[in-house]
């Protein structure tokens, strides 16, 4: 599959110069979940510093950004490549991520501040349209950034960290594993859950989590080898 992927300036299709590796870290990240980049793929430095019209030294901190979340693999004296999860791994992902999960919410509903509240209602809606714009891997990389957040909002470091390991995968997992007839829409279900924790309803916060990771993984079809 790599053998026909477009070349790297081609298919980023950046014009633009001196990024900043938080504005590169989304347009790459983009790039790998709408599979321009096929799981698998090589990311040569050079290559992406062309593309991206920045210095090597940059594209080595988003590479390394991506690393900690495990969907790029960097081994010593190796050019980085992306992950390819197959669906074992992506279960054991899915599982790690729930247990992680259903600990931060209640953690997360004792301890937000409104102004959290309203970060990640601006955080959904942005989600939401997307997600109607038929943007669906920026939707995605999105709704993982909901998640992330709401850990960061339960103020446990380690798990927190932990999750910040998970979900970034688990958007990869998606954009490799769904099914195209899935008509799931994962804001409104996000929202529901800003709901609860507003409210300080931790029982129900906990349910909805549980619901929304039990559609989660009912949309992947892990009984095949996915869509590279």
């Amino acid at each position: 599959m790599s053998a026909c992927a477009p070349r790297l300036p081609a298919l980023l299709g950046v014009g633009e110069t001196r990024l900043s590796a938080e504005q590169i870290y989304p347009r790459l990240f983009d790039a790998i979940l709408e599979q321009r980049l096929p799981p698998g793929s090589p990311l040569p430095e050079q290559a992406l510093g062309n593309a991206f019209g920045v210095s090597r030294t940059v594209i080595r901190r988003v590479l390394g950004r991506l690393s900690d979340q495990q969907v790029v693999v960097q081994r010593p004296s190796h050019t980085a490549h992306l992950a390819a999860p197959d669906p074992q791994q992506a279960r054991q992902v899915l599982s790690a991520r729930r247990l992680a999960e259903t600990t931060l919410i209640g953690l997360a509903t004792q301890r937000a501040r409104p102004a959290q509240i309203r970060q990640l209602r601006l955080l959904v809606e942005r989600e939401r349209q997307h997600h109607e714009h038929g943007e669906r891997c920026t939707a995605i990389r999105l709704g993982g950034e909901f998640h992330m957040k709401l850990a960061q909002m339960a103020t446990n470091a380690p798990l927190a960290r932990f999750l910040d390991g998970l979900v970034p995968m688990t958007s990869l997992i998606i954009a490799r594993y769904e099914s195209p007839c899935c008509e799931h829409c994962a804001w409104q279900e996000h929202a529901a859950i800003i709901d609860a924790v507003e409210r300080g309803d931790e029982a129900c916060a906990l349910a909805l989590m549980h619901e929304h990771l039990d559609r989660l993984e009912a949309k992947l079809d892990l009984d095949q080898n996915g869509c590279a």
